[in-house]
């Protein structure tokens, strides 16, 4: 059993998916509320943390006064070699606290696009049943620069970094596997506004929404992906 804790920044973008593998697995799952002003657990409480997304940048800690101390609770959590999992916001969130520069991606990428795995991918422990090709779901205006200390595992047109890992036990995805049914409907509702009409990266609501195929083929991966992660624990356990 594993003990996975999540860090939650807006009531809208929830562990999905993933909640539902760790009931399924039997792993212990607990959750921080950020935007309700909860404390950030101390890593002795879990194995794992996820980190999941949000509209806010990594540099709004003045509206979002959580940040500082989430920050800082990453940074212990890759110190002490926990297994992490970040995505979208928390992707960008670990690329900051392993010291890289997080910025305005020249494109806003909202919508089903094409991400392709980099060759090196099938030398992961984590991403080497991925197929080279996959069609996941976005919604990011933010991109991040990496140090060279981490790996980038996968690139689209549109964004040059949209996976990467660092030292067997991180792992940031720019993209969302871990939508549920109604995952997108939330998106929309809440963040709506920040669709562009004509933009490159930018599709309807009616092409967002009602895509079963696609939602099952990114869930498959996010099940690949946890349980290398949770095959990783137990090595780094044993």
């Amino acid at each position: 059993m594993m003990r996975i804790h999540y860090l939650q920044h807006v009531p809208f973008e929830s562990p999905a998916r993933i909640a539902d593998w760790a009931t399924e697995h039997e792993h212990e799952l607990t959750g921080t509320l950020l935007y309700e002003g909860v404390d950030v657990p101390l890593t002795s409480e879990f194995d794992m943390l996820v980190v999941l997304g949000g509209p806010m940048g990594i540099y709004d800690e003045e509206q979002y006064p959580w940040l500082a101390p989430e920050k800082v609770l990453i940074r212990e959590a890759i110190a002490q070699r926990k297994l992490i999992l970040g995505i979208c916001l928390g992707a960008q969130l670990l690329a900051e606290a392993l010291g890289g520069r997080v910025y305005q991606n020249p494109y806003k990428e909202i919508g089903w696009y094409p991400v392709s795995m980099k060759e090196e991918s099938g030398d992961s422990v984590f991403f080497k049943k991925f197929p080279r090709e996959l069609l996941p779901f976005h919604w990011h205006g933010d991109t991040f620069e990496l140090p060279p200390t981490a790996a980038t595992v996968a690139s689209s047109i549109g964004c040059a970094n949209q996976a990467f890992e660092y030292q067997g036990h991180v792992v940031g995805l720019q993209f969302h596997l871990e939508c549920g049914d109604d995952s997108i409907d939330k998106l929309l509702e809440h963040c709506g506004d920040e669709l562009e009409p004509g933009g490159p990266y930018v599709q309807s609501p009616d092409e967002m929404v009602k895509q079963p195929s696609l939602l099952a083929q990114s869930n498959a991966l996010l099940i690949e992906l946890l349980q290398a992660m949770e095959e990783r624990h137990q090595g780094l356990s044993s």
